[in-house]
């Protein structure tokens, strides 16, 4: 996995920040709409984003005196092609397994039961 994904990963390995990325709609959240709903404070769920930043995973606009929050599309494409490279590799594993089983399965011919 490379260090992009690992970081992605890392930043979306709390509830909270999942919950976060999930609340960012098309056109973004202010801190105040990402925080209504949540039980931690505001000073917490600006912690969270920056560690979402810092992942890749949203972005940051000024407008005005607010701050909004989007998502990064590529940054959630890194760890879906992450996973996905992951499940390739399983199934090429439990491909390779079942070829093993039934190469080792006896076969049934005349008078095996």
């Amino acid at each position: 996995m490379s260090g992009e994904a690992a970081r992605v990963f890392a930043a979306l390995g709390d509830p909270v920040r999942l919950t976060l990325v999930a609340s960012l709609g098309p056109d973004g959240q202010s801190i105040s709409d990402l925080t209504r709903g949540l039980t931690i404070t505001r000073q917490g769920v600006t912690k969270h984003l920056k560690v979402l930043e810092a992942g890749g995973l949203i972005r940051s606009e000024r407008r005005g005196r607010e701050v909004i929050w989007h998502c990064r599309p590529a940054g959630l494409a890194v760890a879906r092609h992450a996973l996905e490279e992951i499940g390739a590799g399983w199934e090429q594993s439990l491909q390779r397994l079942k070829s093993l089983v039934e190469d080792q399965t006896p076969k049934e011919g005349p008078g095996q039961i």
